[in-house]
Parts: structure tokens; C-alpha cells; sequence
């Protein structure tokens, strides 16, 4: 059988994602080994870590992708919206060794639409005489 990497890659956030490996980093390894992988790394980059491992195969990597302890660590990375990718291979690089970018939240840099102001209402006050 031919062995499978697998490669989780958390981005920096509000806070950065080496704090979420000193939280989390241990329980990730120590739940990888009880549930068979066979190798396993962790590589720092600038815009946040890479958390490899190997697995006899893909019904091992799914055992341990559903872990509760696993969820839950994937559950509190940094930027929970932009900031997690998961894959099969290895990774952490761009394939022509440009540094990844995070990607832009939607509608970065939009300018909001114009309003028109709400006409002015103005009211005179007329005095009445009898008639």
C-alpha cells in the first residue's frame, strides 16, 4: 500500500496560528499516532503554519479527521472563515516558490455606494390674523 500525506495549513488570524500550534499542536500529534500515521511534520511560514502527516491510507486520514479532538482544534484556528486549508500532498508552498497570499475577505476595498442625502424640509412660521 502506498502511504497518503495530508496537509492542514492555518493561517494568522486575530491572533497568530503559532499560539493555535502551542494550544493544539500536541493533541493533533498525539491523536495522528493513536490513529496509525506513520510520519508527521510542522513547517513555520510567515503567514502561518503547516501541520503534515502520513497515513497508511485514506480511511485512516478520515478517522482521524473526525476525531471530536481534531474538529475541535480545526474549529478554533485563528481566522475560521479564511484561514484553514486542508488537502491531500504535501504543502505549504506555491508551486513557484512565491510566498502564498491570504486570500481577501469579500468586497475588500470597496468603496460604499453613494447616498443621497434626504431633502431639507424647512418650515416658516406664519402668524394668523383675524379676519
Amino acid at each position: 500500500m502506498s502511504e497518503q500525506w495530508w496537509s492542514i495549513e492555518v493561517l494568522n488570524g486575530p491572533f497568530s496560528a503559532a499560539r493555535w500550534q502551542d494550544a493544539h499542536g500536541r493533541a493533533l500529534i498525539e491523536a495522528a499516532f493513536s490513529n496509525g500515521a506513520k510520519d508527521w511534520g510542522w513547517h513555520h511560514q510567515e503567514w502561518g503554519v503547516v501541520f503534515e502527516v502520513q497515513f497508511e491510507d485514506e480511511d485512516a486520514w478520515l478517522r482521524f479527521r473526525q476525531l471530536p479532538g481534531v474538529q475541535a482544534s480545526l474549529d478554533a484556528v485563528p481566522d475560521p472563515v479564511n484561514g484553514l486549508l486542508v488537502y491531500p500532498g504535501r504543502g505549504g508552498m506555491t508551486s513557484v516558490g512565491l510566498p502564498r497570499r491570504r486570500p481577501q475577505p469579500l468586497g475588500a476595498g470597496a468603496a460604499p455606494l453613494p447616498v443621497e442625502p434626504e431633502p431639507v424640509i424647512v418650515a416658516k412660521l406664519v402668524a394668523l390674523t383675524p379676519a
